[in-house]
Order: C-alpha cells, then structure tokens, then sequence
C-alpha cells in the first residue's frame, strides 16, 4: 500500500476501514475503529504493559502537529496485523514509512513558509510531529556531528532527575545501602549496642543500632518515602500531564514539565543550605566534633556518637570524628532529598491544578470526570507521602525525649509511659536537662509536611469544584478521612513526652498511619451523594 500518504492519511483510512477488527460471517469488519476501541485493543497487548491513554489516540485522528512514537507503532502495526507476525511486521514498514513522510512534508511546509528554516525558531522543533527518541541536529554541526544545547546545573533539574530516572528502587534501594554500611560500620567499631550509667545513675543503651531515628528512620520509612514520591513523579510526567497540558504527549510536554521544576529553583537551592551546610556540618561540628576534640560532652548526652570521650578503648577519637561525618553527610544527602521530594509534590499539585483550571473544556462531556480522577490520585499520593513524613519527625522526636527520660531502653520507655495510666506515672523530676537540637529539626518537619499536604488539599479541591457534582459526596468525604489522619498524626508528635499514656494514642497513629499506606482512598464505607450506604469495599 505504498501510495505516497502520509501517517495521518494512512491512518485515517485504515481505521475507517476497521482494519484488523474482528469480521462478520461474509468476512467484513465489525465497523470502522473509534479512539475508545483502538485504546483498549493496544492496551490489551499482553506485551504492552504500561498500557496507552486515549488522549493519544484521539491526537492521531486529529490534523495537529502531534505524531507518533517508534513504540506506539509497533503496538498499532500488531492491532493492524490482527497479530501475525508477517502482516504485523509489514504494518511496521508501511506505518513507519507514513511517519517519515509526513515528518518531512511538515519540515518542508513549515520551511516554505518561515523562508528560513536554518535559523527557525526553537519552538518550531518543540511542535514538530517527530519522535520523542529522535536527535534534532543543530544547523551548525558537522555531516554526522550532533551538537546538544548547553545547559547550566540546575539543582532543581537534578533533583528531578534523581526522582525520575532509573528504575523505581534506585534511589530507595541506595538510601537503603547507606544505612546497612552504617549499621555494620557501628558493629565493627563496637557502637551498635552500648549501655552506659547517665548523670542520674540509670545505666541506658545508648547504642547506635538501638537509635529508631538511625536505624527504623533510614532502613524502612525514607524508603517507603522515595518510592511513593518517585511513583508520584513518574505518574504525573509520563502519563497524567500530558491528558491536560495543551501540548499533549511528547517533547513539547516533558519541556513545560521541567521548565516548571525549574521555576523552583530557589526554594531547591534554600533546602540544599539548610540541610547540608547548616544542619549537616554545623550539627556535626558542634554534637560531635567539637566534644570530641575537647574530651567534653558538654550539654549533651553520652551516646554513640560521643562514646570515645568515656571508652576510648571502645572506638578511638579519630575512629568517631571518621564515622559521625561519614553518618550526618550522609543524614544531610537523605534529607536534602526529602525536602527535594515535598518540593516536587508541592509542583505536582500547583501544576495540575493549573492545568485543570485552564482545561475548561475537559469539563463537559465524556472527558468531564478525567481531572476529578487525576486530581484524587495525586492526592493519595501526597498523602501516603505526608504520612510518612509526620512518621520521621516522630521517629526523630521519640529518640530524642527517650535520652532526656530515665529509663534505660526506649522499648522500656514506652511500656512503662503505657502502664502509667493505670497510677505508675513518672514524675516532671526524671527527665534529664540535656540540649536536643533533634527537637527542631523534627518540628521543621512536621511544618514542612503539613504545608504540602494542606497546599495540595486545597489544590485538589478547586479542582473538585470545578468538576461541579461530579463524585462530590464520596471525593470530599475521602478529603475530610486524609485531613483527620494527619491531624491524629500531629497530635501524636506533639504529645510525645508531654503527658503520661503518650504511647497509647501512638500506637493508634500508627496504625491508622499503617492503614493510610495501604488504602490512600480510607474509604471503607461507599457513600453516595443522597447519603446512603452501598456497599463495604
């Protein structure tokens, strides 16, 4: 069926023709294809796992300047080839063929009309029907040279890099290495577990593998964090924004993508001070660094980190000031990155909600609940994050009021604090006057957390409103649940220490947190907009 057309022609007169859809009994097809049907044939390739979105299939019918991907061919040539791999591969060359042309008779319509396609403007190539893999050569580059535009370092593009490229354990699986090369790092220099008398004469483990906020805090939940940002990151850019963005699919969309990361530079660049300079090497140099060259722990208590100071025979003084540097630059990196990751989901919910702000036609008809559906699934993906950070400032927070009790393990800590209520309350006099900077830091946490979590909220509600009456009972009833989970989490975190029985509402936190993880939506009970109960799911 070589006839000179291009992919929009050959295309439009196959799928008018039903090409490749199932036949009658005369051997004519069942009608002609509709975006719906092709999305789902392509889709329910067994090979085809990421699967397609119909706002890709409806572009290809439409006279645009969008194309077609090398992948997305293949998957149209097995539809086309009802899949065999003869007819498959000979739909391949004719469709990718069809591609080339009509690439180069829109090069060609486009230089005809500029007058000066060597020098045309850089949105010219952005809008060009090309693949996403193909290299656009600079008009200044040698035959068979490529020149690739400069760009600056971009703290802000660099960190979206480390969310979004790689596979999905790369960055959770790397966090996780760190931590395991502490723990045996402790063990080898006999820190990992170390009880020692304090100034009130209770023997406490002060050991490194018993310190939740270095063990539980970079082994389990930063993980867990990554992985949900990054899942985040991935679903917005590769799929979701595209179904928004005016731009559609393809170079174009992944631009305004990054061209919007990069509008939060500054804020990139203020988390990176904060966290490595000033929380990272000025903590360490007052906490460790400076008692251990003085020999004095001065107003903090003896723990691993300052155990060369009472037991030089346990780990030298260069042995400490060696691991402690090695164990906060690796704390700032981790929670650099942490922030890195609340910035992007604070960019995910303003970019989606000025998306569906100005998609003002996505409202009516058959694509009216398509932000509705995005804009929930951002949400739960902002809060298991959010989750997970109010877990990390309270891990942070029980480590720390545990070294200003009495007790000697913080497991003992918590049990005691839980049978208090039954008359075995600790008295105001058994806590320890020592400094704990920890205290702070989990606080900025906490106020960090909730400020996306509550800018997303309200974000995702606009969007809800917009969307009229579309699924509004279940929607802001599945809001109010992720608002009170974050709010029992932040009354768990401030009532650490501060009244007896703490433990008990902890344990509730986190269990609802547990369950938040599993099921983002809560929604237990289905709940129609006349308020009546479905169903249990």
């Amino acid at each position: 069926m070589d006839d000179g057309s291009d992919f929009k022609e050959l295309f439009r007169r196959l799928s008018a023709a039903g090409a490749g859809r199932p036949t009658d009994k005369d051997g004519i097809p069942l009608g002609p294809w509709t975006p719906e049907l092709l999305a789902t044939a392509i889709t329910q390739i067994e090979a085809n796992r990421s699967g397609i979105e119909l706002r890709t299939v409806q572009l290809w019918y439409q006279d645009n300047e969008k194309g077609i991907s090398t992948e997305n061919i293949r998957w149209l040539a097995r539809v086309f080839g009802c899949d065999d791999p003869k007819a498959t591969s000979e739909w391949q060359t004719e469709l990718s063929v069809a591609r080339a042309r009509l690439v180069a008779r829109r090069r060609a319509l486009r230089a005809g009309s500029d007058g000066h396609d060597a020098h045309s403007p850089p949105d010219t190539v952005q809008n060009a029907a090309i693949d996403v893999d193909t290299v656009v050569p600079s008009p200044l580059a040698h035959k068979g040279e490529v020149i690739w535009p400069r760009r600056r370092f971009s703290l802000a593009r660099t960190s979206e890099a480390v969310f979004n490229r790689g596979s999905p354990l790369d960055l959770s699986a790397s966090v996780f290495a760190g931590a395991v090369a502490l723990g045996f790092s402790s063990y080898f220099l006999g820190i990992h577990s170390i009880v020692f008398p304090q100034a009130n004469g209770v023997i406490k483990q002060v050991g490194y593998l018993w310190a939740p906020n270095w063990t539980l805090l970079f082994m389990v939940l930063m993980p867990l964090y990554f992985v949900f940002v990054r899942d985040l990151v991935v679903y917005w850019r590769g799929t979701r924004r595209s179904l928004l963005s005016p731009e559609g699919e393809g170079i174009a969309n992944d631009d305004m993508w990054v061209r919007k990361v990069a509008t939060f530079s500054v804020t990139y660049w203020a988390a990176f001070l904060v966290c490595l300079p000033i929380a990272t090497v000025l903590q360490w140099i007052d906490r460790c660094l400076g008692p251990l060259l003085t020999r004095d722990t001065g107003n903090y208590p003896v723990e691993w980190a300052r155990m060369a100071i009472e037991r030089p025979h346990v780990i030298s003084i260069p042995e400490a000031v060696a691991f402690t540097g090695f164990a906060y630059l690796y704390m700032g990196a981790v929670f650099f990155l942490f922030f890195a990751g609340l910035i992007l989901l604070f960019t995910i919910a303003h970019d989606s909600w000025e998306l569906g702000r100005k998609s003002e036609s996505w409202v009516d008809g058959e694509y009216q609940c398509q932000p509705n559906q995005v804009g929930l699934k951002i949400m739960r993906g902002i809060f298991r994050c959010c989750i997970l950070g109010l877990l990390i400032a309270i891990c942070m927070k029980l480590q720390s009021t545990f070294m200003l009790s009495s007790e000697s393990t913080i497991t003992a800590w918590l049990a005691n604090d839980f049978l208090s209520v039954l008359g075995n309350h600790e008295k105001a006099s058994d806590w320890l006057e020592y400094s704990m900077p920890t205290n702070y830091s989990s606080l900025l946490i906490v106020l960090a957390t909730c400020t996306v979590f509550l800018y997303g909220l309200m974000r995702v509600q606009a969007v809800l409103r917009q969307q009229g009456d579309i699924g509004r009972g279940r929607n802001w009833r599945e809001l109010g649940m992720m608002l009170a989970l974050i709010a029992l989490l932040v009354i768990v975190y401030v009532l650490i220490g501060a009244v007896a029985g703490f433990s008990i509402l902890l344990c509730t936190g986190l269990l609802s947190a547990i369950y938040g993880l599993i099921y983002p939506s809560i929604d237990t009970w289905r709940v129609t907009d006349q308020g009546e109960e479905e169903s249990v799911s």
